[in-house]
């Protein structure tokens, strides 16, 4: 490397794995080298990184469908950055790519792990967000685990959130029939009406069961896009129609729990309505990227879709970051500025 090129980087390191509620002791800031760049690798220094839920789960020592963070070691997730130093043929300094390690300031990757952004699209940002995992997520969730049909009935838990507050705007989209979302505050309610949903409610302010049949009415619903789990999901099951279908994308309500979950408890209700509740994980769902980004970048350009960013400044800050993401703190996509 050149002698303007940096030999180092800070980045966040798992110290301990956290029992229940993550805290800022389970973080540590280090500085540690950069390796020389080997053929085929590019150093990029990261704009913007991603906070998601699902490293809540990354961060227990047990075997699940992404390997576990190792302690004492480097976390990483989605990043967005510019090339500072290219040895690759495919890639030249200055170009900016998304790729996967997050949580800290420059990062060696190989070319080939790294998404380009095309200019003038979009903020970089949201490649990370509404034209990136976050999207994709929301756009295979809805359409081709959960199949919606134009006329349905749709319900959005976490609504507020990255992936929901898509969600619930490609359903509008498309032609559903109405879209109701759930969120955490009076602010995050009123939002999603401004996004479009057809009713929004708080959580907080009554059973969601009670609250979730008052926006359905005796329609009931066709889709349950699922953020939540627990107490969201047995209303959903409660208020879905004969031959409804259920895309089940998070449980955050069970993440950071130390005890099984409660609920839900009328898990039979699937049998006599023949319902469908089918997991999925977005990287399973990659063969639908480029129908996605040429969808999502027509909503963008004409005013369908629009996205919210929660944005945090600082490396040093990502830890809370993701502790106040877990705590529902952020309005659509949570993103530290490095």
């Amino acid at each position: 490397m050149s002698a303007v090129t940096p030999v180092e980087t800070r980045e966040i390191q798992l110290a301990s794995r956290p029992v229940g509620r993550p805290t800022p002791e389970n973080f540590r800031l280090a500085v540690t080298p950069l390796q020389e760049l080997a053929d085929g690798q590019l150093l990029v220094r990261n704009q913007f990184m991603s906070v998601d839920p699902y490293m809540r789960g990354r961060m227990n020592d047990v075997k699940s469908y992404s390997a576990p963070f190792q302690v004492d070691a480097a976390l990483d997730g989605g990043a967005v950055g510019e090339v500072i130093a290219s040895r690759s043929d495919t890639h030249k300094v200055g170009d900016v790519v998304v790729h996967s390690l997050g949580w800290r300031e420059y990062a060696v990757v190989d070319a080939t792990a790294t998404t380009p952004v095309p200019g003038g699209l979009a903020p970089t940002s949201a490649f990370l967000g509404a034209l990136g995992m976050t999207g994709l997520t929301a756009y295979a969730g809805l359409l081709k685990v959960a199949e919606f049909k134009e006329g349905d009935v749709v319900f959005v838990s976490g609504a507020a959130g990255a992936v929901g507050s898509m969600v619930g705007q490609i359903a509008k989209a498309m032609g559903a029939s109405k879209v109701i979302g759930s969120a955490g505050s009076a602010e995050k309610v009123a939002r999603l009406l401004e996004l479009g949903f057809d009713s929004a409610f708080n959580y907080n302010d009554a059973p969601v069961l009670d609250q979730l049949r008052e926006a359905a009415g005796e329609r009931g619903i066709d889709v349950y896009f699922d953020n939540v789990g627990g107490d969201h999901l047995e209303a959903a099951l409660a208020t879905l129609t004969v031959g409804g279908r259920v895309a089940m994308c998070g449980a955050i309500s069970q993440y950071n729990s130390t005890e099984p979950p409660a609920a839900p408890r009328n898990l039979a209700v699937a049998i006599g309505k023949q319902l469908t509740l089918r997991g999925f994980l977005v990287g399973g769902q990659r063969q639908h990227a480029g129908e996605f980004a040429q969808k999502m970048a027509g909503w963008l350009a004409d005013g369908s879709v629009s996205y919210d960013e929660t944005i945090v400044d600082g490396l040093e800050n990502a830890p809370q970051a993701f502790i106040d993401l877990l705590d529902g703190a952020n309005t659509g996509k949570m993103l530290v500025r490095l």
